[in-house]
């Protein structure tokens, strides 16, 4: 029952994530987002989450793991609650920074409390395979609901549905899960907003980029101001006697590897969700309920691949699943770069989509263990907080480079299909052409789709990136296989 509430966590916390993005061609319409400002969204919430996962994993070693989980849980429903009845763009962006941190503080606690309630070895391998599964597979029943949402309700009950899944899991853990021993220490404030305020300014010089151009002076500034952020949240985290992002965790060629592969697939796997939706809703024309149906098999494969890798650890180390996942997440998303307008789901999607799922239900098995192997307690919270903040952050700073490749490609692109449209419009769709400056259709498939393409080519280049780290830098030794079969390897993983 204690894996049962802190796994709902989990998934209501990356849902979230996916839920949203089925409603976004809807949420586009309703409170008028361009499409390369409509990865804010999405970018509002993984950027507070990802910024302060740190601070959230500090405060459960500090002020207690099961208090700390059940205050962030309560902030993610209130949060949920305001966004579903935001009125504009600003009210919405402003309600899903707010879920991120409410994310923040209940996800590295939950992962945590894993660590801490069950034993190391078969008992913890398991648990963790539960808890990587759902953090892969989540996203997909996140569209599946949020299609069956959008479709039989509308976009705002995305949101709502939060508040009564929160109330429960308030409700159910303090009967299930004890609470933590509380460490002392302090919270490294100035690092959790210097790390979150860098990500922030990196990521909109992406976005902006898309939209105005990279020599656009704001633009510049934000990719100057992010490298001076970033470089003074390096400083402070040297000079922190109780930094939030431990420096000495990235000594460990085994953990920091594990950190850049999350850092890659994250990346990759936000980009998939988010561009695939788009297509099989605008370019395939499915609805939301049936674009959430589509996306339905890749929880199921992704539990596949979670089980393998949990079952075989023991014997074959996390190394081979890690290259062999990488792999095929790569082969998945280089597939995906055929798709154009006439391209079919069964034909052209679904079977990328299965390779690429096998792949990712490996990785993120593998990657959970290692990053919190041999991790003395009181930095449980510190390691888990810092593998779920890679993912969070990969997820935005890899989808802001995506929508930036996404926007050359559909301009290019845009640029070619004009004088065709021009040539064969009515007067009524040159008219309304030269008001929005939108293509209509066949036109704008063809944009929207040579976007989307050159976009998996960049998340297959992340993947491929993610593969090599695994093969050259992790190392597996015989006393780390002991370990994950219970015994007492020593030495770290």
């Amino acid at each position: 029952m204690a894996l049962l509430v802190i796994a709902s966590c989990q998934l209501m916390v990356v849902l979230d994530i996916t839920i949203v993005n089925i409603a976004l061609p809807h949420i586009q319409s309703a409170l008028d987002f361009s499409t390369t400002s409509l990865s804010w969204v999405v970018n509002a919430y993984t950027l507070t989450f990802g910024g302060l996962l740190l601070l959230g994993g500090r405060a459960g070693d500090i002020l207690g793991r099961r208090r700390v989980f059940i205050f962030g849980v309560l902030l993610f429903a209130l949060a949920s609650l305001l966004g579903g009845f935001a009125q504009n763009s600003g009210q919405l962006l402003g309600a899903r920074a707010l879920q991120g941190v409410g994310g923040a503080i209940a996800s590295p606690t939950s992962l945590a409390l894993i660590s801490t309630t069950f034993r190391e070895g078969p008992e913890r391998n398991r648990a963790f395979g539960v808890f990587a599964a759902v953090s892969a597979g989540g996203g997909a029943i996140g569209l599946l609901a949020g299609g069956m949402l959008v479709e039989w309700l509308n976009w705002r009950w995305v949101l709502f549905v939060n508040v009564p899944i929160g109330l429960l899991i308030v409700l159910a853990t303090p009967r299930f899960i004890r609470e933590s021993e509380r460490h002392p220490g302090r919270f490294d404030i100035a690092g959790a907003l210097t790390s979150t305020a860098g990500m922030v300014l990196l990521v909109y010089g992406f976005i902006r980029a898309a939209q105005e151009g990279w020599r656009d002076a704001l633009t510049v500034a934000s990719f100057a101001g992010a490298v001076v952020v970033l470089a003074a949240f390096i400083m402070i985290e040297r000079r922190s006697k109780q930094p939030i992002t431990p420096l000495h965790m990235f000594a460990d060629r085994n953990r920091a590897g594990t950190y850049g592969i999350m850092l890659c697939l994250a990346a990759a796997i936000f980009g998939m969700f988010f561009f695939l939706t788009l297509f099989v809703q605008d370019v395939l024309g499915f609805s939301p309920l049936a674009a959430g149906l589509a996306f339905l098999p890749v929880s199921a494969v992704i539990a596949v691949g979670a089980g393998l890798a949990s079952r075989f650890l023991p014997i074959y180390g996390p190394k081979p699943f890690m290259v062999v996942g990488a792999i095929l997440a790569a082969a998945g998303l280089a597939w995906l770069t055929l798709t154009d307008v006439h391209s079919t789901y069964a034909g052209s999607v679904l079977g990328p989509m299965l390779v690429f799922s096998l792949g990712m239900g490996m990785e993120f098995v593998s990657l959970t263990l290692m990053a919190l192997s041999n991790v003395s307690t009181p930095e449980t919270g510190a390691a888990s907080g810092l593998l779920n903040a890679t993912q969070q952050v990969g997820g935005s700073l890899g989808l802001s480079i995506l929508v930036t490749m996404f926007g050359t490609a559909s301009t290019n692109e845009a640029n070619r299909q004009v004088p065709d449209f021009l040539r064969q419009a009515t007067p009524a769709e040159r008219i309304r052409f030269e008001q929005t400056g939108q293509l209509p259709k066949p036109w704008s498939d063809e944009v929207l789709t040579a976007g989307v393409s050159a976009a998996f080519i960049m998340a297959a280049i992340f993947t491929a990136v993610a593969a090599l780290i695994a093969l050259v830098v992790i190392q597996v030794r015989p006393s780390d296989l002991e370990r994950l079969k219970g015994g007492a390897g020593p030495g770290p993983m």
